[in-house]
């Protein structure tokens, strides 16, 4: 079980850009001199003491984390302490905090009593009943490392990352009370002793060398320490004998931890006992490789299917695409020209397709600032996503670097505001024909249209999350920072962007239009059922790998495969590209002349189907999720996500349709 835990030139040079990238990016998980674990290793000295952290509670039964102080367990002597958390951090509900578990480095401790909780009030007593029925997680820390834990079903193991706070067994409520750590440790390797080392075994007098250095490798011994595993358990425990027990000090009985077996229940007005137990275990895991036991997939094949179907189905597109249309257009166009004036003026007559539309096709679309708007941050979001994922994809955003995904992803957006302004203020005097007037106005709703939209939704969950009293609300002083973060980084280069594109040259159009617009013969059909059926074949590049991003947000597992993400995102923007592209075509094969928007949304409808596999994800496998306001808060980021999505892939469709259209009417002899 896995736990959890750029437009081409053409799209042959991107397919063998994915098939590049698929070679380089897919094999750095195996290797591991390549891995960037996010922090430094940190040498422990024997007795050295060890700081056991909590993060939030979490559970995949609502969703809604909370803090671990929240429910009656014991607090640190010194009092409870907030770690320094980064943004990513925080605006996923991270709230990490010191605990009153202490270890000490390579000493083995058992029988520890933590406290004697106060008898449980009826609210306590409530809460905690209600949290064990929404199997909520405790998420244990130890120098950066998750506390993992062990299950076996039939012959093989399951990993989970924490432990659930208790289990409920009929009418009665069991609480897991003791825990049994197990720690790690590798002994500390210095670079510089083994190079000593080494280069002493090749030299003459390499034993005096060596023993040297051994000395003072020895003088200085360390443990590093590379696997944190618990084990949880519940026993019931004599409060009475814990009055006369200091914290940290010896229970007076002799704990034994059996995992199959529960026996401290809860009730109300009676108080809880907390003990657990620590052992130090030498293991052969290197530094770079303790991650490895959190990140191991089973799943890998599958990702391997997927990009080879993929690259099959998108080479079977781009060989049709590129026979029925540099034939047949080739074909035409060659006819046209070859024709004098007089018998292109009577063949006209005869003609139907595209060729009778050449006076209409560059005609303003509807809602042109709109267009231009949603082109522009569709330009920002997909920049954002191919440099976040390129990064991640090469390590820089590992899982141990917990928030720099998020931290990262809200940075090159606000960077790439700039871009932003550029392609819309762009667009905006394209279709103008050269008129830049009104850039401010294009910039600033391009600055402000897809963030309000993201401020609307986020505020209205996280009020949400407020009445919950979940870690998961954005904190008063995080909204500040994020609207400072928008207005003073994001707008100011989006005017920028927007001030750099009123002055590039416009794209200038190879036809003139006519002043009075072409009719539109009837359809058979209407043109925008064709569009929003078009969405399925994006759709079906990326939903394989949509159900494994989806377990990792709302399953609690690790996505770490962004090799595998980087070459499906490079897939589908070629299929978005290659589907707005034969759209486009029959539409002006059929005289329609209004392309603009439907090239946005024949690509940019992919959202509406990953929209409607997140209701079937809600409905078939988060069958647990219980609550309205669970419910909503997974609705209300599915719609988040497929704006963002919708913004992207039609920009992609939008941008390829131009490209073609330009360059078909470019050959094409008008008066």
């Amino acid at each position: 079980m896995a736990m959890a835990a750029a437009r081409p030139r053409s799209p042959l040079a991107l397919l063998a850009l994915a098939a590049a990238a698929a070679l380089l990016l897919l094999a750095t998980p195996a290797a591991h001199a390549f891995y960037l674990p996010g922090s430094y290793p940190h040498k422990y000295a024997p007795g050295e003491p060890l700081s056991v952290k909590v993060n939030s509670l979490t559970s995949i039964d609502t969703e809604i984390p909370y803090s671990y102080y929240s429910l009656p367990f014991c607090a640190p002597p010194e009092g409870v302490k907030d770690s320094a958390e980064n943004l990513g951090e925080l605006l996923m509900g991270d709230r990490i905090e010191s605990s009153p578990y202490r270890f000490k480095m390579h000493a083995n401790e058992s029988d520890v009593l933590l406290c004697r909780s106060a008898p449980l009030s009826p609210p306590d007593f409530a809460l905690l009943k209600r949290r064990i029925d929404e199997m909520y997680q405790v998420n244990l820390i130890l120098d950066n490392l998750p506390a993992i834990r062990y299950t076996r079903k039939d012959d093989y193991f399951l990993r989970w990352t924490g432990y659930p706070v208790g289990i409920r067994v009929g009418v009665d409520y069991y609480v897991f009370n003791h825990l049994q750590f197990t720690v790690l440790v590798h002994r500390y390797e210095d670079p510089n002793v083994a190079r000593v080392m080494g280069a002493a075994a090749d030299a003459s007098d390499g034993a005096a060398v060596s023993a040297n250095a051994g000395k003072d490798a020895s003088a200085a011994p360390g443990w590093m320490v590379v696997g944190f595993e618990v084990v949880p358990c519940s026993i019931k425990h004599n409060p009475e004998d814990a009055r006369a027990v200091k914290m940290y000090g010896r229970f007076p009985s002799k704990i034994k931890c059996d995992p199959s077996t529960v026996s401290m229940s809860i009730k109300e007005n009676e108080p809880i006992v907390y003990t657990y137990e620590v052992s130090f275990v030498e293991s052969d895991i290197k530094w770079p490789s303790r991650w490895d036991a959190y990140l191991k997939m089973e799943g890998a094949k599958v990702h391997w299917f997927s990009i080879l179907n993929s690259l099959m189905v998108i080479a079977f597109l781009a060989g049709i695409v590129f026979v029925i249309l540099l034939r047949t257009v080739r074909r035409d166009l060659t006819r046209y020209e070859e024709l004098d004036s007089e018998a292109q003026a009577q063949m006209n007559e005869e003609l139907s397709g595209w060729k009778l539309v050449v006076s209409d096709v560059f005609r303003a679309p509807s809602n042109p600032m709109l267009l231009c708007m949603m082109v522009g941050d569709g330009v920002q979001i997909l920049g954002m996503a191919v440099v976040t994922i390129l990064f991640a994809a090469l390590g820089f955003m590992s899982p141990a670097s917990r928030g720099t995904l998020i931290t990262g992803m809200l940075f090159f957006y606000l960077v790439l505001g700039i871009l932003a302004g550029y392609a819309s203020v762009r667009v905006w005097k394209t279709i103008r024909c050269g008129d830049h007037s009104g850039w401010v106005g294009v910039s600033w709703r391009t600055a402000c249209f897809f963030p309000g939209i993201a401020f609307l939704i986020l505020t209205t969950l996280n009020f949400l999350l407020w009445g919950s009293q979940s870690t998961g609300a954005i904190p008063f002083s995080l909204f500040v920072v994020l609207i400072l973060l928008w207005f003073c980084i994001s707008v100011p280069l989006t005017l920028v962007g927007g001030f750099l594109g009123a002055k590039a040259p416009h794209i200038e159009y190879p036809v003139r239009t006519n002043q009075i617009p072409r009719e539109i013969p009837a359809q058979k059909y209407p043109s925008w059922l064709l569009v929003l059926g078009a969405g399925t074949l994006p759709f079906g590049t990326l939903f394989i790998e949509l159900f494994f991003i989806m377990s990792s947000i709302w399953m609690g597992r690790v996505y770490y495969v962004f090799g595998f993400l980087f070459i499906v995102m490079l897939l589908l923007v070629i299929v978005c590209a290659e589907v707005s592209l034969v759209l486009t075509y029959m539409h002006l094969c059929v005289e329609d002349w209004k392309w603009w928007w439907k090239s946005f949304f024949s690509s940019g409808s992919v959202a509406i189907y990953i929209f409607l596999y997140s209701i079937n994800y809600l409905v078939f496998d988060l069958k647990s999720l219980s609550g309205p306001v669970s419910a909503t808060l997974y609705l209300g980021y599915s719609l988040f996500m497929v704006i963002a999505i919708m913004l992207a892939t039609g920009t992609v469709g939008f941008i390829s349709s131009f490209c073609f259209v330009h360059y078909l009417f470019s050959s094409v002899k008008a008066d």
